[in-house]
Formats: C-alpha cells, structure tokens, sequence
C-alpha cells in the first residue's frame, strides 16, 4: 500500500497560492538503497523464523498455528537454528507477494512520474513476521487517472503471483481424516483447490507453508482493496468518484466495525485506523474522464478484493467470542 501523501492546495478562504516548495535535497544512494535492503533482511529473517515453526507443524501434521507456542516462537527457534533453512518456503513466499504488491504501485508510479521510495518491508513480531510493506511517495498524484492506475497496479501484481503460490502450496500439501484447517479459505483457494484436487475436500487439507503465506499474502490484497481512506481500493473508488469515496469509507468503516463485533476483532482495528485523520484521502481536483482501458482496472480489482476476501478470517476471534470466554471463566470460578 502506498503511504499517505497530502497535496499541496492553497489554505482554505485564502487567496494566496501555496508558497514555493524548498529546494529538494538529492536522495543518497545509502538512503535509497540501504533502507530498503536492511528492512528485506531483517523482514526475511522475523519471516523465516515463523516458518521455521510452520514447516514443524506441517511435519507433524497439525495446523500451522496449533497453541500458545506458536506465539512468537523465538526461544523454540534459537534452539533449533540449524533448522533454518526449514522456514524458507513461507518466507520467500510471503515477502514474494508483498514485493510483487509494493513494485507494482512502484512501476505505475514511474509510468506516471510520481516519485517513490522503493518498497519498504516491515518486520514485525507477529504471526507472520511482519506488518506487510509499503511504498512513500515524494511527490504528489495530480491526476485521477495516475491514481487509479497506481492504485490498482499493486493488488494485481500481488494477485498474479499469489495464483502461482497457492498452486505450488496446494500441491505439496497433505491431507488428513479429519482435517486441520483451522482458518478460513477464500474463494481463490477453494477455486484453485478444486481445479487441481476436485477429488479432495478442502476441509481435509494440512495447508503446507507456502499455502499458509499465500493465504496471509491474499488476505493482505483483500485488506489493501478495502474501499476506503487511503488504502488501495479508496484510491479507486475516489479516482471515480470523489463523493462515492466519501460515502463509501462511511459505510465501510460501519460495517468493519460490525464485523469486528460478530465475526473476526481486527476488523474492529481496521475501523479505527480508517477514521484516523492521516487516512483522509487528500483532494485531487483533476476531473478528466478516465479511458476504457483505466476503467477497466476497476471491476478487475472488485473480482480479486472477492476471490481474496474473507469475513472471519480467524474463528473464535469476534469481540463476541471474547465476552462469551470471558462469562464462560467466570461462571466457572464461581462454581468452584
């Protein structure tokens, strides 16, 4: 996704035009390059160390995510470091994608001469190591047009390689009598599933690493077309329509919270990071109509936000979920 960037307009009741930009400094070869390949290694490595776990689990035929121990497993890892090139396919996989995603946005972003940092991945210690990636722009978008094509671009790159992912995933997956998919498949894996294993039920699956990152690559894609704020597919909607943006991030954030309430929490998170002032999407007064080939781009970036969508993505996750544990703790402690 690309970071937000304000555009420069005069102030508001002003008539005075915006003063003069400062001479820009010339970006160094260290600041360029070197923040980008250190954010790739440390990615690489929080990444691997997850899949290191992951391919364990896969080997013993659990779920990638089987208990508590899985929670950053880093003490499990330094333990067994001469397993870690055992972490590679989830690795290599997952960070694939995101640089497909953020590279797409880069090269429409040099299609249109919009200046851009090169992609920026972020470590993190979570389940998946990191907190996705994202592009800085130095220079604004003035044209609707350049919005929705850099928008789009990213999504799609990042789809493309996640359809040769999943296969690669699918087929070196094993199954199990009773199955252990404990997360919820989108319809691009249930497709892809059933183009290349018709005679097996997905839910019997024991997903192999590869298929875990691509899951977690596509439900980055999904998150990213989001039709609102500053995320990807509020790029698009207001490249159509800048008031169809604003209703829509209205809707949106309504829903996302509901879905946090009944379905999956981060929803809930996702909501609040969209009424978040850096997330207004800045006027872009360009009203030129768009070509059919740009306007295309538009119900192809709706069919993948659907094949890669899910509504709750974890089960047991849902601010519901959580009261009814909660209840259920005390009631407990109370009869004892």
């Amino acid at each position: 996704m690309t970071s937000p960037t304000l555009a420069e307009r005069p102030i508001p009741g002003s008539s005075t035009q915006p003063l003069p930009k400062a001479p820009r400094r010339p970006e160094t070869p260290l600041r360029r390059f070197g923040i980008p390949l250190a954010l790739l290694l440390v990615t690489l490595c929080s990444t691997t160390a997850v899949g290191m776990r992951y391919m364990h689990n896969f080997r013993l035929h659990a779920a990638p995510y089987s208990g508590e121990a899985d929670i950053l497993p880093y003490d499990w890892v330094f333990a067994h470091l001469r397993d870690w090139p055992s972490g590679l396919p989830f690795s290599l996989t997952l960070v694939g994608i995101l640089l497909a995603h953020e590279f797409g946005h880069y090269f429409a972003c040099r299609l249109y001469q919009v200046r851009a940092t090169l992609p920026w991945l972020l470590p993190a210690p979570s389940l998946s190591g990191t907190f996705g990636a994202v592009i800085r722009l130095r220079s604004g978008i003035r044209t609707r047009a350049a919005l929705l094509v850099i928008g789009a671009a990213g999504p799609i790159f990042g789809f493309l390689v996640a359809i040769a992912t999943i296969s690669i995933g699918i087929a070196h997956s094993t199954y199990a009598p009773a199955g252990v998919m404990h997360v919820q498949p989108t319809l691009l894996i249930f497709a892809l599933q059933s183009l290349l294993h018709p005679q097996t039920p997905l839910a019997l699956i024991v997903p192999h690493p590869i298929l875990t990152a691509s899951w977690i690559g596509i439900l980055i894609t999904a998150l990213n077309l989001i039709p609102a704020g500053q995320l990807d597919g509020g790029h698009i909607v207001y490249a159509i329509s800048p008031n169809a943006h604003r209703i829509c991030s209205r809707v949106v954030v309504a829903a996302l919270f509901l879905l946090g309430i009944f379905c999956w929490g981060g929803w809930l998170l996702w909501g609040i990071v969209l009424l978040l002032p850096a997330m207004h999407h800045p006027r872009i007064p360009d009203s030129l109509p768009l070509t059919r080939a740009q306007f295309a781009l538009v119900p192809i970036c709706a069919v993948i936000f659907i094949l890669c969508l899910t509504y709750q993505p974890f089960h047991g996750y849902s601010i519901v979920d959580g009261l009814n544990k909660l209840f259920a703790h005390y009631h407990y402690r109370i009869h004892l």
